[in-house]
């Protein structure tokens, strides 16, 4: 049987480029108490980059538990406890090196690795203390759970177990101990609904309040103030009381909870959510070696599959290459922007200025045909920051300022003649967009940007006719423009360095996912999910049942089905979308007379939700002119997916993204694609449909894949 030591140092070998971190030991005196050994640990550098756990990291803590058991046996201390770096406790494990990983047994080593390590904190002769001083994710959060007690800071910004949103699950210790410490109900909350409700962090307070940490401190004095609460402790002055786990049918309840949570968001498409309400099922004994050995099983065979290698590809892509986008210019040729102009003042036009004002902190004004419409663009702005204000999100003078940053003018000459950067949002029609440009460009400073939201017009021919057209440039925002993270930015061909370095600025303080894409017909989202919408309804009108085309590409665990998201976007715009792609492309993208049919009724969508259940609405059922050829799930599904796949291998030799990760980054990023499929394209190569379609996998083996 190999010890601990062993298998780390194994693990070790495969990872040879760990950032380590130390666990250090230093001795203090509590009032009264005694002696006291607390465990710093720091990867020595600053809270820019977290402390994780890799093998040689662990094996420095197991050191360090060494020490202090010593201490604890020879009775020359009264307690230990552990704590983090400024700002930081610790995120977990290190992914670069679960990514190394090529064997079932490395991966079982890993898991072992981490119980071995962290339950020695729960065995020693002394009571432990765990110190969450700053941010703790993972296995962060679950050397804390092995301890006798536990703290937190106020200011803690993000704590969480978010294996599952990855594709693991907690695997040291989390979906064992959270369960038996706090209920079950409430740690399918932490575990399963907020990692899935795209890794939702929770705060200090929440913390407390859950009753994972047994105290509350500020941040200013957090470890001082924890140490005198431990003296406390280990005086018997303060008895910790924890309220009674519930083991009987509300235990039960909870995982079914769980299930039915993981089953509307995944669709029963990833396993690692229903992995781990397996282990929290069975801890409802309490038997923490089955749990853990559950765990370490779990982990493993998590590890060697394809959704967590996707998931850990997609963090990537939001966590780095979304920070520094591909082909952008440098961010020394970007001009200042200390005014902002937006035409138009509808919902979407209003949704930016609230934004800009926000995030930029400049003065913007709106302009639109009449003052009704101003007047009604920016109460709404004044209306959402009274909200931000109602919600306690910003305070009053800042509230106040906002306020006064955002106002409306019918001229635009007044409005935009101080203006840098300039966005219209008025329909999605080349002539009004062009006249639009024409009347901004004879009034705006000549280094003023000019910016469109268009979801699927072509730029150049927009900046066609200006005196300027290098400074137009691509500006697409997705809706809900506060919620989704993705900034499409178009570079027309006319458009220069400095005015696209501009627009990279500005997406970077409105701290959005700002990806370059050339100015192709409906650019990225738009051109893939018209293509899929375009299948599924060329099935429809064929002659298969609505919900057979729907069912179809359910194990793809979208966030919601085609016909869902058609009503979201509105089915006018669908339209509307797939007329311009015909118009491009019609040997590829058709025009559903079926769906031109609904808009022509009026209505909003495919489904009426009388019974609280999407149903199809009787009088667009009566609508429908189908043919005669019916489909399984399965056929429609490989239709789809091999136009999904054509679409995408077209686009790359376009040159419409710099890579298929692109692709990927601007499908999770803009129409939230899930995790666990890496976005589309390592999932098109994990089923082979990339081979049989273009002939080639999109991404090398070993990227978002297990290595060969």
């Amino acid at each position: 049987m190999s010890t601990t030591a062993e298998l780390l140092k194994g693990a070790a070998e495969l990872f040879p480029d760990e950032v380590v971190t130390q666990a250090h030991v230093r001795h203090l005196d509590l009032p009264g108490a005694g002696r006291f050994a607390l465990i710093t640990l720091d990867n020595g550098f600053d809270h820019t980059k977290p402390t994780t756990f890799g093998p040689k990291s662990l094996a420095n803590l197991n050191i360090a538990i060494d020490q202090v058991e010593a201490e604890a046996e020879a009775g020359e201390i009264v307690g230990a406890g552990i704590t983090g770096k400024p700002f930081i406790f610790a995120v977990g494990a290190d992914l670069k090196g679960v990514e190394l990983l090529k064997k079932h047994e490395d991966a079982l080593a890993i898991g072992k690795g981490g119980h071995d390590v962290f339950k020695r904190l729960s065995s020693l002769a002394v009571p432990t203390f765990a110190y969450y001083n700053g941010a703790a994710m993972g296995g962060g959060v679950e050397v804390g759970l092995h301890c006798t007690y536990r703290t937190v800071s106020k200011a803690i910004p993000a704590f969480s177990l978010p294996e599952v949103f990855l594709g693991l699950v907690p695997g040291w210790g989390g979906c064992a101990l959270l369960p038996n410490l706090i209920g079950a109900d409430r740690a399918v909350s932490v575990i399963i609904e907020n990692s899935l409700n795209q890794n939702k962090q929770l705060r200090g307070k929440q913390v407390f309040d859950l009753g994972i940490a047994d105290a509350i401190f500020e941040g200013a004095d957090f470890l001082e103030q924890s140490l005198l609460w431990t003296a406390s402790v280990l005086k018997g002055e303060l008895e910790v009381a924890r309220p009674e786990v519930d083991r009987g049918e509300a235990w039960d309840q909870a995982v079914e909870r769980g299930r039915a949570i993981a089953d509307s968001k995944v669709h029963g498409a990833a396993p690692a959510a229903y992995r781990a309400l397996d282990i929290i099922a069975a801890a409802k004994n309490g038997d923490l070696r089955q749990g853990f050995d559950a765990e370490d099983q779990a982990l493993a065979d998590l590890i060697m599959g394809g959704e967590l290698r996707s998931g850990i590809y997609a963090f990537n892509l939001v966590q780095k290459r979304g920070k520094r986008p591909a082909g952008a210019p440098d961010k020394s040729l970007a001009r200042p922007v200390n005014k902002v102009g937006v035409v138009g003042a509808g919902l979407m036009a209003s949704q930016l200025a609230l934004l800009f004002a926000r995030r930029l902190e400049v003065p913007v004004v709106l302009t639109d045909i009449d003052q009704e419409r101003v007047d009604k663009g920016v109460g709404y702005v004044h209306g959402e920051i009274d909200k931000l204000l109602l919600k306690g999100r910003i305070n009053q003078d800042k509230a106040n300022r906002l306020k006064a940053a955002v106002t409306g003018s019918l001229d635009k000459a007044a409005a935009f003649g101080d203006a840098d950067f300039v966005i219209e949002a008025v329909f999605e029609e080349m002539g009004v967009k062009q006249q639009v440009f024409a009347e901004v460009e004879a009034v705006v400073p000549e280094h003023a940007i000019l910016a469109t939201n268009t979801s699927s017009l072509s730029v150049t021919e927009m900046a066609s006719k200006l005196k300027h057209p290098e400074r137009v440039v691509g500006f697409h925002f997705f809706n809900p423009v506060a919620i989704l993270p993705l900034l499409e930015i178009v570079r027309g061909e006319r458009t220069d360095d400095a005015s696209l370095a501009t627009a990279f600025g500005v997406a970077k303080k409105l701290k959005k996912t700002a990806v370059l894409v050339k100015d192709a017909p409906a650019f990225v989202v738009n051109r893939i999910l018209t293509r899929f919408m375009g299948e599924i309804q060329n099935v429809i009108d064929e002659g298969t049942p609505v919900v057979t085309a729907e069912k179809a590409v359910e194990p793809l665990g979208l966030p919601m089905s085609p016909l869902v998201l058609l009503e979201l976007v509105g089915p006018a715009i669908g339209l509307h979308v797939s007329e311009t792609l015909h118009g491009a492309f019609p040997e590829r993208f058709t025009v559903s007379p079926n769906l031109a049919a609904v808009v022509k009724a009026g209505k909003r969508g495919f489904y009426v939700y009388d019974s609280g259940k999407p149903e199809l609405d009787p009088e667009v059922a009566a609508l429908l002119v189908q043919g005669d050829s019916v489909l399984t799930e399965e056929q429609v599904r490989a239709r789809v997916l091999d136009a999904v796949a054509q679409e995408i291998g077209l686009m790359l030799d376009e040159g419409v993204v710099a890579e298929a990760q692109d692709i990927d980054l601007c499908l999770i990023t803009g129409a939230g694609w899930p995790f666990h499929l890496g976005g589309i394209t390592p999932y098109l190569d994990r089923e082979g449909v990339s081979e049989r379609v273009i002939g080639r996998r999109f991404l090398a083996e070993g990227v978002a894949s297990v290595p060969a």
